[in-house]
Order: C-alpha cells, then structure tokens, then sequence
C-alpha cells in the first residue's frame, strides 16, 4: 500500500469557534441545505457523531459520485481539531483503501482564522494516483469550504 500525503491552507474571515461549528460540527445538515448538488444527504449509520461514529454521504445530482461511508477517527471541540476517514464508496475510484483527513483551524489575523488539512491518501497495493486527481479533491474541498464561509458571511446571525 501507498501512502500520499497533502497540506492545504485556507483562510477565512470567519472566526475560528463559528468556522468550526458551521463546517465541522453542523456541516452534516448546513452542507446539503448550501449545496444539495454536491451532497444530498448525511446520515449516521452508527454512533453518536464522536469518535467511531460511521455516516453515510450521498452525492448530489452534480457529483461523479454516488456515496461514500466516513468514519470519524476524532473530535476536539476546544482545540477546533476533526479527524475522519472515507473508509468506503466509488469516490475511493477502486484505487484507494482509504482517505484520512485533519482538520485544524486556528485564528488568524483581525479574528479571522486558517484552515489547516491534512489529506492523507492510501493506494491499494502500488497503485498511483494522477496530480491532477488530487488536485481536484482539493479543489473540491475549498470548493465546500468557501460555499460555508460564504453562507456564514451572507447570515452573520446564523451561527
């Protein structure tokens, strides 16, 4: 098995403990409420959304993928820390065991705060995977990333 690691940093406005609710804590019913093209549902097959929790993520219409199981491996609601892995589903494209992420956001300058994502991807056997298909993993991430923000800055209050 491979292993592939990849650092992204984003920058918000948006306060580190709003930012975290909104996009990490609340982002099972915020995200398809924002964007139900890109994901239409989440809904938690076992556990109570800490750690060993597994939930079932269904794509949107717009998305080449049709669903996907998440585990989460943790949750710090103090330090603003979530880790969790897709264990299971065709955006794993027959290729990957398994992609883990962590996420950190931390403040950042006049209160605002950065994103800190670790996405690590594990090969089956000695598969490789293509730049550009990461690249595009990322770029959906940001993608989902700045449609919260954005909410969060179109509703101040909602948070």
């Amino acid at each position: 098995m491979g292993v592939i690691t990849c650092e992204t940093n984003t920058i918000s406005s948006i306060p580190p403990a709003k930012l975290f609710k909104a996009s990490v804590l609340d982002a099972d019913i915020l995200i398809p409420k924002i964007l139900p093209q890109a994901i239409k549902n989440v809904e938690i097959l076992h556990g109570d959304g800490g750690v060993g929790t597994i939930k079932l993520i269904t794509f949107g219409d717009g998305s080449q993928f049709k669903n996907m199981k998440q585990r989460v491996d943790g949750v710090d609601k103090e330090n603003y820390t979530y880790n969790y892995t897709i264990i299971e589903g065709d955006a794993l494209m027959d290729v990957l065991e398994s992609i883990s992420y962590k996420i950190k956001i931390e403040p950042y300058e006049n209160g605002g705060s950065i994103c800190k994502n670790t996405s690590t991807y594990h090969t089956k056997g000695d598969v490789q995977i293509k730049e550009e298909d990461i690249k595009a993993g990322k770029e959906k991430a940001i993608g989902l990333f700045k449609a919260i923000e954005a909410y969060l800055l179109a509703n101040p209050d909602a948070y």
